[in-house]
């Protein structure tokens, strides 16, 4: 039994510190690429009306509102895989970890959000967070069951192929633990005489 939490534990840990750097790598590309300040001669209002945006993509015709609405799924879509890799839980609810997972991606957009309310030509979008959320969501959902079910059955197989330490006798040596004596009472008793 021993031997099973070891090798498992030993591969949620890789798991958490691969997922970890990945995360990191991919929080800072975000960063820049959203909280730059761009040098542009004109911006767009922000878009604080719900799914006013898509619509606007939508308008562009079917190419443009691909692109568009593309790019707002796919840049905090790795969140969905990352985030539960730095868990490094193999075995979690489902759907505790959708929920967790979305929620995070959620709040993570609205920071991108209103940090870009102080970032020279972005422009805030709500629609962006609508979309970064579904993003997340989806790519939680298409890859971290899997994932989690076939890390599963490696951690097993290679449980089951791991060689068990030889085991000692089945009655073996006692250990003896040192006792401490109780003194008799000296003056409990009368003295005798010679």
């Amino acid at each position: 039994m021993q031997r099973q939490g070891s090798v498992g534990g030993s591969a949620e840990f890789r798991i958490r510190v691969t997922g970890g750097v990945l995360l990191v790598a991919h929080l800072a590309f975000v960063a820049w690429l959203t909280l730059r300040p761009l040098d542009v001669p004109w911006v767009m209002p922000a878009n604080l009306r719900p799914f006013a945006g898509i619509r606007g993509d939508l308008a562009l015709g079917w190419p443009a509102a691909a692109r568009r609405i593309g790019e707002g799924l796919a840049l905090l879509a790795p969140l969905g895989v990352l985030l539960p890799m730095v868990s490094g839980r193999l075995v979690v609810s489902p759907l505790a970890s959708l929920l967790r997972t979305v929620a995070a991606g959620a709040l993570l957009s609205w920071g991108i959000e209103l940090l870009q309310t102080g970032v020279p030509g972005q422009v805030v979008d709500v629609d962006s967070l609508f979309l970064n959320t579904v993003g997340v969501a989806l790519a939680h959902l298409a890859l971290v069951p899997a994932g989690r079910s076939w890390l599963r059955r490696r951690t097993a197989t290679r449980v089951l192929r791991t060689p068990l330490p030889p085991e000692g006798p089945a009655q073996g040596r006692t250990p003896t633990i040192p006792r401490v004596g109780i003194a008799p009472w000296s003056d409990a008793l009368p003295p005798s005489s010679p």
